[in-house]
């Protein structure tokens, strides 16, 4: 059975999820960017390179909006990619290395890091919502998590089936 203090903050994590109009922690649009970014990390592990259609089908996901995800990534340097009949994404090891976290930064800004679970515009330590700081320490948590998780770490569950990045 839960405390009062966990159902409490589990309560206030809910809200914030509705107050974002959606069941997802994240956009789609970050969660796809997330799952590719693991995949071509599994994939091209060996030095190969992986192609758009390739990592739509792993991740199962449409393949123009990846496209277009993977193109805006590539831009922002998070991925690299290579044109040409042996061309395709991958990781380099500085990438393979980057936090969750920038993934997350890059696709939907710092606000589940510091916007207010209650969408208040005003929110702050001298100017709290009435969950303001319970909330903070989800949030610091949840930064702490995406910041200490690295791409390249979810290879080996993943080869290993203990993971997986398809629904």
């Amino acid at each position: 059975m839960l405390n009062k203090r966990v159902f409490y903050l589990l309560l206030m994590f809910l809200l914030y999820i509705c107050h974002r109009k959606s069941t997802e922690m994240f956009s789609k649009t970050c969660e796809y960017a997330i799952r590719a970014l693991i995949f071509i990390a599994q994939q091209t592990k060996d030095g190969s390179r992986i192609g758009i259609k390739d990592i739509a089908k792993g991740i199962d996901s449409p393949e123009h909006f990846i496209a277009k995800i993977l193109q805006d990534l590539s831009r922002k340097g998070l991925v690299q990619s290579a044109k040409g009949p042996t061309g395709g994404f991958y990781l380099d090891e500085y990438n393979l290395n980057r936090p969750i976290a920038d993934i997350v930064k890059t696709m939907d800004g710092d606000r589940i890091f510091n916007g207010c679970a209650l969408g208040l515009k005003e929110c702050s330590e001298s100017f709290p919502c009435p969950v303001h700081n319970e909330f903070k320490h989800i949030r610091k948590n949840l930064k702490e998590m995406l910041e200490n998780s690295k791409i390249g770490e979810f290879i080996n569950k993943l080869d290993a089936h203990e993971t997986f990045l398809r629904r």
